[in-house]
């Protein structure tokens, strides 16, 4: 059974907002002003129908999820998130002109990726759930 979940990477004057299928992949994903994150979020899991909402558990996180508490709502471990979201922008990313001939380690990106740490928490989310042996199963929610 498909799954859809809005992962938040919040921050403290910018949040990245994935909607991600289990089956699908990725859905939409965006970079919001925090101070309008969570009416955002709503809108989000309302549109694709998600039933979790999945926050990274470091900055911001205690607000956000006091913000959405009356969703469901995950905190999932964010360490390294970062720097994986880093890499995978690069890729995305290749660059123009001579900067495409640098690794992907001295490079720099040129905008914002807090997306793609938010995509990369809803992966999580849905790896931590397969570990646990729980499929699509929505009844069985639980918090971090």
């Amino acid at each position: 059974m498909d799954e859809v979940v809005v992962a938040v990477d919040p921050g403290r004057e910018k949040a990245g907002v994935a909607v991600v299928s289990r089956v699908r992949g990725t859905l939409a994903k965006l970079v919001v002003p925090a101070s309008g994150c969570a009416e955002r979020v709503r809108e989000l899991a309302c549109h694709h129908g998600a039933s979790v909402i999945v926050i990274g558990n470091r900055t911001g996180a205690r607000e956000m999820a006091a913000q959405l508490a009356d969703m469901s709502v995950v905190q999932v471990e964010e360490d390294r998130s970062s720097m994986e979201a880093r890499a995978r922008y690069l890729h995305d990313h290749p660059g123009r002109g001579l900067a495409r001939l640098l690794p992907l380690g001295l490079r720099t990106p040129d905008g914002p990726y807090d997306d793609y740490v938010a995509e990369i928490l809803a992966a999580r989310y849905f790896e931590t759930r397969e570990s646990a042996g729980i499929k699509g199963d929505t009844k069985n929610k639980h918090k971090r």
